[in-house]
């Protein structure tokens, strides 16, 4: 690889950093009150929920398509493994977690329970960085709009996070520094993508692989979030939000503009909002 620094390896370590400095975000959780966040913490879900399925069908799904000249079993297995790949993450995380008494703390005064949350963010951040990567390198708009999405969900996390650790033990100053240094993993997961050999084609397998992720975080943790009883008032907020999230995927997909840049190493052009044309590409076999 050439040692110069191309564009959209520049994109890449822009929005990853920007993802991960996200994190400070927790520091808000000091000046809100309880009633103001309940309030708040619905429509941030809402709104990442909109993102996350916006982001899964109008740009991640039909890029892989263009890449794979269809939807081939590579696509269908990629957004199985994303979906049962973060099930079973979030499972063994709540198994560690389910049973421990957050009243017992170890000997730095902080509970087990805030470094495993730790250490589920800083492998949560790694896939948010590998994720992102890979969408930049093989569409930029799906790299826009993988960027937008992870960061509106990162938002109603970090607040939950940090209150996490807080109750955990640590102080506030400290919890929001560990917050911040498990965040910076997202740059070790887009420099993975960055560094790895192109016969491992991570772009390419990685990007079902999101698709299904974000599939079952919209579907699996915030839509149910979202159930819950409320008002006509709030559920009209609440699908307000909802669908701002999809709109803002839709106004990505219009106005970013699309490189798709296949397994062979060809490079199709294409203007914001256009489809691809897939004649030029049928007779490559990429399974």
């Amino acid at each position: 690889r050439s040692t110069t620094v191309d564009p959209t390896t520049l994109r890449i370590l822009l929005c990853v950093t920007g993802v991960s400095l996200i994190s400070v975000v927790g520091a808000v959780f000091l000046t809100l009150r309880q009633s103001a966040m309940r309030a708040i913490l619905p429509l941030l879900v809402a709104l990442a929920a909109g993102a996350l399925l916006g982001n899964t069908f109008l740009h991640l799904l039909p890029d892989a398509v263009a890449v794979h000249g269809g939807f081939t079993p590579h696509i269908a297995w990629g957004v199985l493994g994303g979906l049962l790949g973060f099930f079973l993450i979030e499972n063994v995380l709540h198994w560690h977690h389910h049973g421990e008494d957050v009243h017992e703390h170890g000997p730095d005064g902080v509970h087990s329970l805030g470094w495993m949350n730790l250490l589920g963010d800083f492998v949560h951040n790694i896939m948010d960085g590998m994720l992102i990567a890979a969408a930049f390198r093989v569409d930029e708009g799906a790299g826009w709009a993988t960027t937008i999405a992870v960061l509106l969900h990162e938002i109603p996390q970090e607040f939950g996070d940090f209150g996490v650790l807080v109750h955990a033990g640590f102080t506030p100053r400290r919890a929001l520094f560990m917050n911040l240094l498990t965040g910076l993993s997202a740059v070790l997961g887009a420099l993975i993508v960055i560094w790895a050999p192109e016969s491992l084609a991570l772009d390419y397998t990685l990007v079902p692989v999101a698709a299904g992720g974000f599939l079952y975080i919209a579907c699996a943790d915030l839509v149910p979030e979202l159930r819950k009883r409320a008002g006509a008032l709030r559920m009209l907020a609440t699908w307000s939000a909802l669908a701002l999230g999809l709109v803002l995927m839709l106004l990505v997909y219009k106005f970013a503009p699309h490189t798709h840049v296949l397994p062979d190493g060809t490079i199709h052009h294409h203007g914001p909002g256009e489809h691809d044309d897939h004649d030029d590409h049928r007779g490559h076999s990429h399974d």
